[in-house]
């Protein structure tokens, strides 16, 4: 499966922001900050990744339902571990 142009600059969007969030959360820890504050920018990097993940899902979903070979072939159980995989 290869994104489209549009939405792989969504996905990266999303990466791109975990990325931040995530080295925010390095530099809270290091600094000593209230783990409360740790937490909840941790959750958002992962929202962020998780965003991320349904984009390239929904993506490939897409692509099946437009004729996609490469998704027609991919059993039940392959698309069932990758929507898991981000539960």
């Amino acid at each position: 499966m290869q994104l489209e142009a549009k939405s792989a600059d969504e996905v990266l969007k999303r990466l791109r922001r975990a990325h931040g969030q995530i080295a925010g959360v390095i530099s809270m820890i290091e600094a000593g900050r209230d783990c409360e504050e740790v937490v909840t920018q941790l959750a958002a990097a992962s929202r962020a990744l998780d965003r991320a993940g349904f984009k390239i899902i929904a993506c490939g979903l897409r692509q099946c339902a437009d004729g996609s070979r490469e998704l027609r072939e991919t059993s039940e159980a392959q698309l069932e571990h990758l929507f898991l995989s981000l539960a």
